[in-house]
């Protein structure tokens, strides 16, 4: 039941009501505070794009450069590492994955040119990667169908908490000290979340700290076969595509928000990072509570009588709609005003992308769950790559007109709906593989 109980009537008239407990909501949080550092670590870069492009002397294709190729390894390291997670599992992967990605995160702070800056930029990519996918297979294992959204929708949350924590952290430490310092600190951060990772999670089934009673619960859903499903044949469900369509489709906006979005407040409202504190942290708080009500939309629906599929694609129009006024953004003159309309965006942006992954819990084998995410992701960071580099190219041409950015942003996400809703199984075609029906 929703409100963390289970009713058993074993031949009698009135309920017996067991309390489950909620141990399962604790490793939702340690993957809420990896995916916190994992963005943290990741948008520092984007705070500071005017301090090092006056620094270094950077051209906006430098740093568009620069950011495809964190993209570029982070495809590479989505697909990879996500393989990685489901041959050692979630425990062992996602605590390597965050130490190794930590390391390249300090390792900026020793760097001065295009070429250093690729480099730690590419080992950050490569072992950020690990974590959606790891994720992602840790709510599989530890949440029943019901509550995954719910639960993804939290983590991933986690991702504009960084998002936020940066905006507040980076110029404190810039105004301080220096950038240097800055990727010094923020880098550091993720070794301390692994000590408390590798001390907590176990798999559910051997874990001592849950209770016989939430096991169930986690364990209620109809059981599948558990076999391991070679690359080449997983590109033979619709789940796979449905993931690639609405990665590849939503990732690379979400993205040029996160990079180009300080650089995008800086040139057409005039502000300094210290200035852009407060806008920004207004922003990824809207898309923190995007992230949360959109998994929570389609789990309430679930719970409602809705097919899980059709709850899926209720949410993503919701958040498709949501995202369409942000064409505006560009050329509204109040800064305030397109803080609103990017807030909303990158809230609906999160909501859409928690769904995105739920998708592939519904209509994979649990075992396939992190190799699946994977692929997607290093599709989706592949367009990324290009999108960044061409992105850098059209602001150089354009003398910074963010105009027709943030009109295909707008599109892209009712266009994801579209083409997954002719993908996915329809409504009463019986059951996925991951044994949903649908």
């Amino acid at each position: 039941m929703a409100d963390g109980t289970v009713a058993v009537a074993p031949g009698l008239a009135s309920k017996v009501v067991t309390k489950i407990g909620h141990y399962r909501w604790t490793i939702c949080a340690l993957l809420f505070f990896a995916t916190t550092i994992n963005y943290l670590d990741r948008q520092v870069i984007g705070l500071l794009k005017p301090t090092l492009m006056g620094d270094l002397h950077w051209t906006e294709t430098d740093f568009g450069d620069i950011v495809a190729t964190f993209s570029l390894f982070y495809a590479f390291g989505y697909v990879g590492v996500g393989r990685l997670m489901d041959k050692v599992g979630v425990r062992l992967g996602l605590s390597c994955s965050v130490a190794v990605w930590s390391v390249f995160a300090c390792l900026h702070a020793a760097m001065s040119s295009v070429l250093g800056f690729k480099f730690v930029r590419g080992g950050l990519g490569l072992a950020e990667g690990g974590n959606f996918p790891a994720c992602i297979k840790s709510v599989a294992e530890w949440f029943p169908v019901k509550e995954r959204s719910l639960a993804t929708g939290i983590f991933n949350a986690g991702s504009n908490v960084g998002a936020v924590a940066a905006p507040i952290i980076v110029p404190l430490l810039l105004l301080f000290a220096s950038w240097r310092v800055a990727f010094l600190v923020t880098g550091a951060i993720g070794f301390a979340w692994v000590i408390a990772w590798h001390m907590i999670y176990r798999k559910p089934e051997e874990h001592p700290k849950l209770s016989a009673a939430e096991l169930a619960y986690i364990r209620s859903d109809p059981v599948t076969d558990q076999v391991r499903i070679p690359w080449l044949q997983l590109l033979g469900y619709r789940g796979t595509w449905a993931n690639i369509a609405g990665t590849c489709l939503s990732a690379p906006v979400w993205w040029f928000y996160l990079n180009w979005v300080p650089g995008f407040l800086s040139k057409r409202f005039d502000v300094n990072l210290m200035d852009a504190m407060l806008p920004l942290v207004a922003i990824y708080c809207m898309a923190d509570i995007g992230s949360v009500g959109g998994g929570w939309l389609s789990s309430h629906l679930i719970k409602r009588g809705v097919k899980t599929l059709r709850a899926r694609k209720i949410a993503f129009l919701v958040c498709g709609l949501c995202v369409l006024p942000v064409f505006l953004a560009a050329d509204v003159t109040n800064l305030w005003l397109a803080v609103l309309l990017i807030g909303v965006a990158a809230s609906a942006h999160q909501g859409y992308s928690a769904n995105v992954y739920t998708i592939v819990s519904d209509t994979m084998p649990q075992s396939a769950v992190a190799s699946v995410v994977g692929i997607g992701g290093f599709c989706a960071y592949i367009v990324s790559m290009f999108v960044s580099m061409g992105v850098g190219r059209l602001l150089d041409a354009t003398n910074g007109n963010y105009r027709i950015l943030f009109g295909i942003a707008s599109s892209l996400y009712l266009i994801g709906l579209i083409i997954m809703h002719l993908i996915l199984p329809k409504t009463g075609s019986g059951k996925t593989p991951a044994g949903i029906e649908v």
